[in-house]
């Protein structure tokens, strides 16, 4: 009926941002009119302004959401504007290595393309700073403006920050566009510096031209990400709102007034003057694409509008998203900290393609997406434990476009991917994370008309290496693997193609591929594969291989079959970013075997209250998190304890459903959610494109995927009173699945009963079917633990039991 009453103003307006909101940031809708609130101020005490649940209720979804969590402490996070999934990512750089640190007093510029909470240099393409005066300078780090945490305010798709200078700046954005909006003191030297020649990445070459009065254009190669990569280029269009009164260009240190066109491989780029003596602001909108100049000129056309209206859009995509997930319950400070790590998690992977469905493959060449949106920036190693889950279940359209993009990569690439970013291979990281990315894509039903275009990707991949002439490390021991069942500590067998060689962390390789030949022997049987399910099955128990009876843990092997390396298991080499104690636990495709292997449930058990420090944890839970757990974000090493900070020990928490104990795991979890606050600091670790936020999203539901690259999810207790997911139908036919724990609390955690869709419900896990078909998981909790989940039936059983007898 609303629709004939179109004609009413705010009904108008209302209608053209929604318009706005789907051709600017994807299928947005608009959230009901709320007053416009910024970010709290990040250094807010945690505790400050909790109100009770049920007050919220006017209170839109993003001013939950604190996007400067994560900027201390090596989160690594950006607090700027981006849209979910978008191409850009619009965000203040203040000198460190991958963008902005919340210690810092000057920004350098606003950069039009991030990746959060990455642990290496990349993006930072084409910083943009608002200056007065005369163009003196060239080096960023020289005419950086200095700006103060008090005048600075962030929300999803939307920063603001004064600068000392005096000018205002203001950032928003579209999927492929950012838009700034510069508001400068009355004078009639008022610059934009356009820095072609500083972003965050290696070896950057880059060019910039005056096109004419209004517009910019540049384009920036780099290369790397932790080492050397192939090179890749970034196009950028940028137009202001109205006419330059003078311009100029820089090479190196000398500026020339006037000149249209600069390029090199070192400090290189262009300033652009305005009068603003009558009118103050300053509009500018940069598009980018990573095909040619022609896409960012069609990117540009195809998103362009007014700061506000866009603004506004970018607003209504995030309120859609984090609509997703409805939590009642908590304080504010909690439901901010979970909001603002849901909004996190629906950053990356980013959109590729441009407007016009053309992106850049891996072979270097412009091809085509037709009838689905190109993908890329895929940090695998990270993502498979815990985002790629969530995408599935919150995101499955999306995520069906990423699982295809990642098998254009293989066609187009000649291999599928390790870690990449952009068009490039930069093999960061080890072991074989694409290929329970991709089951997990499968047994999630995102493959469908694609599914043996998949297996065969995916059998290549398990049983060969990738030629030499491929960027592509793939499984690069495997050779070795297949023979002997392991990966060898071998530096010297590394191939030497630049990334991290499995040859180097030969231990945790191994684990890493046993756990993806057992998921592929799942989805090989449920392809009527029946011979290859039955091998990779076999091949998923080689975890036995490195188990050292001397000293009950793994060990890595040398080439010649020794035990190498330290006896201690929390100084033992060969498992990369962690220690034999911390990866004991990654066997989840056999975890009953595992358990045997180490003395059964009650040894298991044992060891387990250990890693975790069991009994200070009851005593203190957060103090044993942040002083017996964690000891700096890069500390990976020399430790016999739980690391909640990396992806390694991700899923060990929930190791106690396999023992009986799923109280357990509830007690550690809810320690480690301690970490997760609202405050710059925020984060545990790097946030590694979503995985540690995602990690907070899911174990704060109480459904985690404890298998990942299959269908498993296992069950603890969650934090709110009441988890409403609201599901794509397409996927889930009921359109929701409800979470309900009455009295959840510090004290009243401990699952009692629980009930599936009315019925009576002993396991501790959940299979993806159980989520389409049912509607509400409903728990009793109470303050001591019960035998719920406690019989031996209720744990994940082993993949392919049957078939390796």
């Amino acid at each position: 009926m609303r629709r004939r009453r179109t004609g009413h103003p705010r009904l108008r307006t209302r209608v053209a941002l929604l318009a706005l909101a789907a051709a600017l940031g994807g299928t947005a809708a608009l959230a009901p009119p709320a007053p416009t609130a910024t970010a709290a101020p990040a250094d807010t005490p945690a505790g400050q302004a909790d109100t009770p649940a049920g007050q919220e209720a006017a209170e839109r979804l993003t001013d939950l959401v604190n996007p400067f969590i994560g900027t201390k402490n090596e989160g690594n996070t950006f607090p700027g504007a981006a849209v979910p999934f978008g191409m850009v990512q619009l965000s203040p750089d203040t000198g460190h290595a991958t963008g902005y640190d919340y210690k810092h007093t000057h920004i350098r510029g606003f950069s039009a393309v991030h990746l959060s909470g990455v642990g290496c240099r990349i993006g930072g393409d084409l910083p943009v700073l608002p200056t007065t005066g005369e163009v003196t300078e060239t080096d960023n780090a020289k005419y950086a403006a200095a700006f103060s945490h008090a005048d600075e305010t962030a929300r999803p798709g939307y920063y603001r920050v004064k600068l000392g200078s005096g000018v205002t700046a203001e950032l928003t954005a579209t999927t492929h566009t950012g838009r700034q909006r510069f508001t400068f003191p009355a004078t009639d030297k008022a610059n934009v510096l356009i820095n072609a020649g500083q972003s965050l990445h290696r070896g950057v070459s880059s060019k910039v031209e005056i096109v004419d009065d209004r517009t910019v254009r540049a384009s920036v190669t780099g290369r790397g990400f932790c080492q050397d990569t192939r090179p890749y280029t970034v196009h950028t269009l940028t137009r202001f709102d109205r006419p330059f009164t003078a311009y100029g260009t820089w090479e190196g240190e000398r500026v020339t007034s006037g000149s249209r066109a600069s390029s090199g491989t070192g400090r290189n780029g262009a300033w652009v003057r305005f009068d603003t003596r009558t009118e103050q602001r300053v509009e500018a909108t940069t598009a980018v694409s990573y095909v040619d100049a022609d896409g960012a000129g069609r990117n540009l056309a195809a998103e362009e509008a007014g700061f506000d209206r866009t603004a506004e859009a970018a607003r209504a995509a995030w309120e859609k998203r984090l609509g997703d997930v409805a939590v009642q319950g908590g304080t504010r400070t909690l439901r901010r900290t979970f909001y603002s790590a849901l909004y996190r998690s629906f950053l990356s992977p980013n959109t590729g393609s441009d407007t016009d469905g053309r992106y850049l493959g891996w072979d270097g060449k412009p091809h085509e997406a037709k009838g689905f949106t190109y993908y890329q920036n895929w940090s695998l190693w990270d993502t498979y434990r815990t985002q790629a889950q969530l995408l599935a279940l919150l995101a499955p359209a999306e995520a069906r476009d990423m699982a295809l993009s990642v098998l254009r990569i293989d066609a187009e690439g000649g291999w599928l991917p390790k870690w990449g970013y952009g068009p490039v291979e930069t093999n960061i990281m080890t072991g074989d994370p694409v290929t329970p990315y991709l089951t997990n894509a499968y047994r999630q039903g995102l493959l469908a008309g694609h599914e043996e275009e998949a297996y065969r990707a995916l059998k290549r991949n398990a049983d060969g290496v990738p030629p030499a002439d491929s960027p592509s490390m793939g499984r690069e021991a495997n050779e070795r693997y297949l023979t002997d069942g392991y990966v060898p500590l071998a530096p010297e067998l590394s191939r030497h193609k630049p990334g991290d060689s499995d040859f180097q962390q030969g231990a945790s390789a191994t684990l890493e591929y046993a756990l993806a030949d057992g998921v592929l022997a799942e989805t090989a049987e449920a392809l009527g594969h029946h011979d290859d399910a039955r091998r990779y099955a076999d091949r998923s128990r080689n975890y036995r291989k490195l188990f050292d009876p001397a000293t009950g843990f793994f060990r890595p092997r040398d080439a010649k079959g020794a035990f190498t390396g330290s006896a201690d298991p929390a100084k033992s080499p060969g498992f990369h970013e962690g220690t034999a104690w911390q990866y004991q636990w990654l066997v989840p495709q056999d975890l009953p075997g595992m358990i045997e292997l180490i003395g059964g449930r009650e040894a298991a058990e044992k060891r387990l209250d250990s890693f975790f420090a069991y009994d200070k944890l009851l005593a203190d839970p957060a103090r044993t998190a942040r002083e017996v757990w964690v000891h700096g974000p890069y500390d990976y090493y020399n430790a016999d304890k739980y690391n909640p900070q990396n992806e390694p020990d991700l899923i060990a928490p929930y190791t106690y459903l396999a023992t009986g104990r799923p109280w357990k795991t509830t007690d550690v979890v809810h320690a480690a959610l301690t970490l997760f606050t609202d405050a710059p600091d925020g984060m545990t670790g790097n946030d590694d494109l979503g995985t540690m936020s995602s990690w907070m999203v899911l174990s704060a539901i109480g459904v985690y995927p404890v298998r990942p690259g299959t269908d498993v999810w296992g069950l603890s207790t969650p934090v709110f009173d009441r988890v409403e997911l609201r599901l794509d139908r397409h996927w889930y036919p009921h359109g929701r699945f409800t979470v309900t724990a009455p009295g959840t609390s510090a004290t009243d955690r401990y699952i009692q009963t629980a009930r599936l869709d009315g019925t009576a419900f002993d396991r501790t896990y959940l299979t993806t079917a159980a989520l389409q078909r049912g509607e509400r998981l409903e728990l009793t909790v109470g303050p001591k633990p019960g035998r719920w989940g406690t019989g031996r039936s209720a744990a994940v059983p082993a993949i392919g039991r049957r078939l390796t007898g």
